[in-house]
């Protein structure tokens, strides 16, 4: 597995499946991402613009832990596959996981997981076909 890192944020490639993924932030507030490959190779070039920027924009997002002293802190599971896609990254869920129908939910609702719609919407076809 290949590298990329910087502040607040790390790249991976893997050139045995193809696969590049990412992380931003860490510890109680953490996200994980899969990306294109372009967007791995964009990331940390100069005048490409912010690498947190360009994970969140053209990635999808796969996991996310969020303590913001707003209210208790929770974890959203977006990709049930987040482990196998990022085998790499430590990930510590923190306080309740949100349950799949209100991430579905958050999913359809928020512009920003717009790139996760077709798994989400796939998983979801699946679990009620075999309700």
């Amino acid at each position: 597995m290949e590298f990329k890192t910087g502040k607040g944020w790390r790249c991976c490639y893997d050139p045995e499946t193809g696969l590049c993924t990412a992380e931003i932030g860490g510890g109680s507030n953490h996200d994980l991402f899969e990306i294109p490959k372009e967007i791995y190779d964009l990331v940390n070039t100069p005048g490409a613009g912010s690498p947190e920027d360009l994970i969140r924009r053209r990635g999808r997002h796969l996991y996310m832990t969020v303590n913001d002293r707003c209210g208790p802190p929770y974890t959203v599971i977006l990709d049930a596959d987040y482990r196998k896609l990022c085998p790499w990254a430590k990930t510590v869920p923190t306080g309740a996981v949100l349950d799949e129908d209100l991430t579905d939910e958050a999913v359809e609702l928020f512009a920003s997981e717009a790139n996760n719609r077709a798994q989400r919407r796939a998983r979801k076809a699946a679990r009620e076909k075999k309700s």
